[in-house]
């Protein structure tokens, strides 16, 4: 047997005993498991990282008595629309969970190439990790971005990675960009490969991408009605410093505050009749189908679809002072710099706030959406929500739970607050999310919550997993609790 100390920066330390055949990762999983900790990364006296899960202690150099070093990770979760990854940065793990083909199932993967992974990106039914040496791991369904194998030679040295609905685009050192997946939703990028030129930033709308490149110009590609074909106002794409995407369109801020939106009009794409309002502008939210500006002096300037969020003329003069934005599928929420509340849209989303009391919509802090429903935080840590009950905008059944609530997450029709205490309360379609009666017991210390379209994970202190809603959603996780205990 071989003696090992490991020491974590609080001063906690522990006296392991492996055999002498064990490797990195063997010691790894004991460590975690003494110490009660996911993800723990562990530092030689040198400051040699044990990087590699597989290779003999006796190759990594650790000899009898030697003391390494642990430093604890933060645990990741994401997510496609049916199945969650959890990682955490550096590690050599990922493990899923929820409907197969949607990226619930990595088992095919190649584990023994994984290294020290540093993002996890998903489009709606696959994923892709990036690791520390630049290369690109894929799975989940093939046709929207779960195979990579085509342009597998060409992902090296990989910085960043941004997805649509089904396909992935990554940023490479050189400033080069490839793409694959659904070819109509950007996986195809060949007409535009010789622009793809230092490249600084992608942002995608659900059927197409635009790049910013590192002369502020602009370069787009993917369902050329739904953004990808900006030629109409390419002359106007300079010193571009922000984009924004709907379902269907994308709006870019430029460096002078203007700003040039393109795509389907009914979805955004057609800023043209409030043009000379969009002066100044700090940022963009978006609906679905309609934009909404905050300009540097507090006011709104929205359009798009009226029906969306599209029209703000009917709560213009409130619109002062704003601070921040959120969207449902179809209604905006602004709060304002005194912590008031201002909502227009589609009043069964949630653009009508009037049917909760002006007095309980008083120092808003947060405010986070579902499809139909907001709930904000307000600064004593109670909750409001309205909207579609349907949707989450009802929270009367927990309502007495609501107190000192520290963050809130969202499915398409639930929500799951994290309390002070760690505890989750959750509301709105049981069938989504909104009940956790199942497993209620077991939601303590609760650190993050993550979601699906119809399912929350969440991440408890010890780093293991409690999952809930939708069993094809990936509500269920106990085939693999297991796993998930110790990344």
């Amino acid at each position: 047997m071989l003696q090992v100390n490991v020491t974590l920066p609080s001063g906690n330390e522990k006296s392991l005993q492996v055999p002498l055949s064990s490797n990195v990762g063997d010691l790894r999983s004991l460590s975690q498991k003494s110490f009660g900790q996911s993800c723990l990364k562990l530092v030689t006296a040198e400051g040699h990282i044990l990087s590699n899960p597989t290779e003999s202690l006796e190759a990594a150099g650790v000899q009898e008595g030697d003391r390494l070093t642990g430093i604890v990770q933060e645990v990741q979760i994401a997510a496609t629309e049916r199945a969650f990854a959890l990682w955490c940065c550096g590690g050599d793990r990922i493990v899923t969970w929820g409907l197969p083909d949607w990226g619930g199932d990595s088992s095919a993967m190649a584990w023994h190439k994984i290294r020290s992974v540093q993002q996890v990106q998903a489009t709606s039914s696959a994923f892709a990790a990036l690791l520390a040496d630049g290369s690109v791991v894929t799975w989940g369904d093939p046709d929207e971005g779960g195979d990579s194998s085509l342009v597998q030679s060409q992902l090296k040295s990989v910085q960043q990675i941004q997805a649509t609905d089904r396909a992935f685009a990554a940023i490479l050192a050189d400033g080069s960009v490839t793409t694959w997946g659904g070819e109509a939703f950007g996986g195809d990028s060949s007409e535009v490969r010789d622009q793809l030129r230092n490249v600084r930033h992608i942002q995608s709308a659900s059927h197409a991408f635009a790049a910013i490149l590192a002369d502020g110009s602009l370069v787009t590609w993917g369902f050329e009605t739904c953004g990808g074909d900006s030629s109409s106002v390419q002359s106007q794409l300079r010193n571009v410093r922000q984009v924004q995407a709907t379902y269907g369109a994308f709006a870019a801020i430029l460096a002078d505050g203007s700003v040039v939106s393109w795509g389907l009009p009914e979805y955004g794409g057609d800023s043209s009749a409030v043009q000379d309002q969009l002066i100044a502008v700090q940022q963009i939210q978006g609906t679905e189908r309609a934009f909404a500006a905050v300009l540097a002096n507090g006011s709104v300037v929205a359009w798009g679809n009226p029906h969306y969020g599209g029209d703000s003329s009917g709560v213009k003069d409130q619109l002062r002072d704003v601070r921040q934005i959120q969207a449902t599928k179809s209604a905006f929420a602004a709060i304002l710099a005194d912590g008031s509340l201002v909502a227009w849209g589609d009043a069964r989303c949630g653009g009508d706030s009037s049917v909760v009391c002006c007095d309980q919509l008083r120092n808003v802090q947060k405010v986070q959406a579902s499809v139909g429903a907001f709930a904000a935080i307000l600064a004593a840590g109670s909750v409001v929500t309205w909207g579609d009950p349907r949707y989450g905008g009802d929270d009367f059944e927990v309502r007495d739970q609501l107190c000192s609530v520290r963050q809130i997450q969202a499915t398409n029709s639930a929500f799951a607050a994290i309390l002070s205490d760690g505890s989750v309360a959750a509301w709105g379609n049981r069938f989504c999310g909104g009940d956790t009666s199942a497993v209620q017991g077991q939601l303590r210390k609760v650190q993050q919550i993550q979601a699906t379209e119809r399912a929350f994970a969440a991440l408890l202190e010890d780093g293991s997993v409690v999952a809930w809603g939708n069993p094809d959603f990936g509500g269920d996780n106990s085939a693999i609790v297991e796993q998930l205990r110790y990344v």
